[in-house]
């Protein structure tokens, strides 16, 4: 059990129970849902639906991830961001996570009321965002990529460079540990055979020390063996979200709440029933 502080007084106790990061991209151009919710009212009807269905956090981004989308400048993602992070944040209840790598957006964003920074590219891309995290108290996830730069050839190897780099960065700014969840970047520059080794291995990323956060939910390793549809995606993802789960994952970022949420529970009742043991 941990418990992460966040920002604006918040925290999540991390361990007993799974915790579900609801996917809200304000985009046109993301890969699963790009152009649904890219209008501030849609937005944030499936942000509460997510919540209803158990979501414990809501994870917005302005600008896609997805390999080959265009890059936007700050100002747009800004826009897309910010009215939604505020409607929610004034809601009272949710938690609510940032998905950015610029330090600037990251601060407008703790200011409208986010809790969470969550960066794909691990403090790596720009630096000064450890310093926003810091001086904000948000809770920080520090996300693993291959991304422009030349990997290890041994898979875990290659999370304990990139990942320690990136603790590096974080205590230089002097985040708390009692801050910092990892992500190790399921599918970001990585084939089906380090996604799965990954997977297979994943248990050795506890020698970190930090919770673990996953995000598999529609990428190519959760459907290219159950098919191309969001209902075959969306069960490929809770296969996922199972195994990753009793390997040690603590809160898993997808599309599909319900979904996950259902598998999870026979996840945590079978850790619960080891722990008894």
């Amino acid at each position: 059990m941990m418990r992460w502080h966040l920002a604006h007084g918040r925290h999540l106790d991390l361990g007993a129970k799974s915790l579900l990061m609801g996917i809200l991209n304000v985009t046109p151009d993301s890969f699963s849902d790009g152009g649904e919710f890219d209008r501030p009212e849609r937005a944030l009807q499936q942000a509460r639906r997510m919540i209803g269905e158990g979501a414990a956090i809501i994870d917005v981004g302005g600008e896609s991830t997805r390999p080959g989308a265009v890059a936007v400048s700050a100002r747009e993602e800004q826009s897309r961001i910010l009215p939604v992070i505020e409607a929610l944040s004034s809601d009272g209840g949710s938690l609510v996570s940032v998905d950015t790598y610029r330090a600037e957006t990251a601060r407008l964003a703790v200011a409208a009321g986010a809790h969470i920074v969550n960066d794909v590219h691990g403090l790596q891309r720009e630096p000064d965002i450890a310093h926003v995290a810091a001086e904000t108290g948000a809770g920080l996830v520090i996300m693993h990529t291959g991304r422009g730069r030349e990997k290890l050839a041994d898979v875990i190897a290659d999370q304990f460079l990139f990942l320690n780099r990136s603790l590096e960065i974080a205590r230089d700014a002097g985040i708390p540990d009692d801050r910092i969840v990892l992500d190790p970047g399921f599918a970001f520059a990585k084939d089906g055979e380090e996604n799965l080794e990954l997977m297979a291995r994943f248990d050795e990323l506890r020698a970190l020390g930090f919770p673990l956060l996953v995000g598999t939910s529609r990428k190519r390793l959760a459907r290219h063996l159950v098919g191309e549809g969001d209902e075959g995606r969306d069960v490929g993802t809770a296969a996922t979200s199972v195994i990753l789960r009793l390997k040690g994952a603590s809160i898993f970022r997808v599309h599909n709440v319900a979904v996950n949420r259902d598998a999870l529970a026979f996840a945590d009742a079978v850790r619960e029933r080891e722990t008894m043991e």
